[in-house]
């Protein structure tokens, strides 16, 4: 579930971002910035539903999360394709995430 939580919060703030983006820098109706404002709003509720019992633990975690969809975004939205350094830095950012949240504490 906790992976599950953080792709939708990661697409919300990508999606909500690229919305507002679309309506500033690429003169869209100014429903893309209304919609996307409110999708970024649902990003922000998004994360309050893990069970991780701290605020900067999956904030941090989500960094990790939103840089591996952001390279992908970026893939199949904006047709960059990726280079090895950019799969390699999203791999050592995963490896961080599970350190994070699943490493045995006290």
């Amino acid at each position: 579930m906790a992976i599950l939580l953080f792709v939708v919060a990661g697409l919300a703030e990508i999606g909500g971002g690229y919305m507002v983006w679309l309506w500033l820098r690429e003169s869209k109706p100014a429903w893309y910035g209304i919609v996307g404002s409110l999708i970024l709003v649902a990003y922000g509720v998004i994360p309050t539903l893990h069970s991780f019992p701290t605020f900067g633990r999956v904030y941090a975690a989500y960094g990790g999360v939103f840089i591996v969809l952001a390279v992908i975004w970026g893939w199949w939205v904006d047709k960059k394709t990726p280079d090895i350094y950019d799969w390699i830095g999203a791999f050592i950012c995963i490896a961080g995430v599970s350190v994070m949240l699943w490493a045995p504490r006290n």
